[in-house]
């Protein structure tokens, strides 16, 4: 299955790395590539995740971080469409 990003996905990745880089960019770079491993599994692992509080998601927990990967999988295709902090409201 292909892996597809969703722009909004991308922003929430963007900004993380943003954030956690004003105090440590090794830890930011770290958690980046933990985040893109784990959405990587989702290839050939795509229910790892625990179903999503939103009907047709699906949730997969980073290890050791406070960031969840929100997902959609479709046909042939696995939909990356949010990375959401734990401290966050969850979206509608």
């Amino acid at each position: 299955m292909q892996i597809k990003w969703l722009r909004q996905a991308l922003r929430n990745l963007e900004q993380a790395h943003k954030y956690i880089t004003k105090d440590n960019p090794t830890a930011a770079q770290e958690l980046i590539l933990k985040i893109q491993n784990a959405a990587n599994q989702l290839e050939n692992y795509p229910l790892i995740g625990k179903s999503g509080r939103v009907e047709g998601t699906r949730e997969l927990i980073i290890s050791n971080s406070p960031y969840i990967i929100i997902y959609r999988v479709k046909e042939e295709s696995i939909e990356i469409l949010r990375i959401l902090h734990t401290s966050k409201r969850y979206p509608d």
